[in-house]
């Protein structure tokens, strides 16, 4: 098993597939991007496969959620979900996107064997989206979620952040536009994991705020909090149910206690935290010909110093060199 000294043990394994991003959102990356991962420093996806076999067959992973940068932009990605289904047992396969190109693909990649979806909305505005996103993209991501739906990838969920001054008048209109259309909504507070390294504690919308808001609107019963096991979101039964939304509070309400989360990024770097300081090579020795034992053994150690929490709330906090769209979701 992937445990640390307190007693947490990780089961779902969050792979980023790639870096790159056709969207530059205000609160990932800057206007002008980023720059890529040079395609050597990448895992292929034969390497991919093999540590998520590792992890599967020697570690415990239940669940592997595909993230990027946008992972619809791999192209391999339907042969790694199809080989990671092949495995056994067969863990949980899901996907977070943005959703630009998967009108075109949702039904091949729940046929290769992708469970379910989550989808980046955070604003139902054209001009807004422009703003935030800084791409004309609305209509992509749109079509993205009725293809979703309709190719059998449930519950589609929308997670969406919330910027002060830009669209946080839109608590209750996406809300009502995912309980309209069937999608599980889920508002997450913004992190400090952005490329400009400019987020600041004032300016992040909370999960207090978002809740107020909500509150004025629906009536919010908290879910039975033994559904939510080690899952980031607190969730609510909209007007008795049996609709929910979420708050991913991880700020203001952190659950590192909880967590049983481990991350792998495009370049074979373990993190045992989204927000760590310090990473772990698996290509590495990979590359040098280390067997799946050894993998796995390097793996444990990675994830046996995990910290007791992320330490936002703490003075000498500090932002991860990387971004959230060189780390995965």
């Amino acid at each position: 098993m992937l445990s640390d000294s307190f007693g947490r043990i990780a089961t779902d394994l969050r792979v980023s597939l790639t870096d790159r991003c056709n969207l530059r959102c205000a609160y990932c990356m800057p206007p002008e991007g980023l720059d890529w991962l040079p395609a050597p420093e990448q895992l292929t996806d034969d390497e991919v496969v093999r540590l998520i076999r590792v992890g599967v067959e020697l570690l415990g992973i239940r669940e592997i959620r595909f993230t990027g940068g946008e992972p619809l932009l791999r192209r391999g990605l339907a042969g790694i979900i199809a080989r990671t289904a092949e495995l056994r047992p067969r863990p949980e396969i899901s996907l977070t996107t943005n959703a630009i190109g998967l009108k075109r693909s949702a039904a091949a990649l729940h046929a290769a064997g992708l469970d379910r979806i989550n989808v980046s909305l955070d604003t139902l505005r054209p001009e807004t989206f422009r703003k935030l996103a800084r791409r004309d993209r609305l209509p992509d991501v749109l079509d993205g979620l009725v293809a979703a739906a309709a190719a059998g990838l449930g519950p589609v969920k929308v997670n969406a952040v919330l910027m002060r001054d830009l669209n946080d008048d839109e608590v209750v209109p996406l809300l009502r536009f995912c309980l309209e259309a069937g999608y599980e909504l889920r508002f997450i507070e913004q992190m400090p994991l952005d490329a400009q390294h400019g987020w600041k504690r004032a300016e992040m919308v909370t999960a207090e705020e978002i809740l107020a808001a909500l509150g004025r609107e629906f009536t919010l019963t908290p879910d039975d909090p033994r559904r939510r096991g080690s899952a980031p979101a607190e969730a609510f039964l909209v007007d008795g149910g049996p609709a929910r939304v979420g708050v991913i509070a991880s700020v203001t309400r952190p659950f590192c206690g909880t967590c049983d989360r481990v991350r792998l990024t495009a370049d074979g770097q373990v993190r045992n935290c989204l927000f760590a300081r310090t990473e772990s090579d698996l290509r590495g020795p990979l590359r040098a010909g280390a067997s799946d034992v050894e993998l796995a053994e390097a793996w444990r150690r990675a994830v046996a110093v995990k910290l007791p929490g992320h330490g936002i709330n703490d003075p000498s906090f500090l932002q991860p060199d990387r971004p959230m769209s060189a780390i995965g979701g």
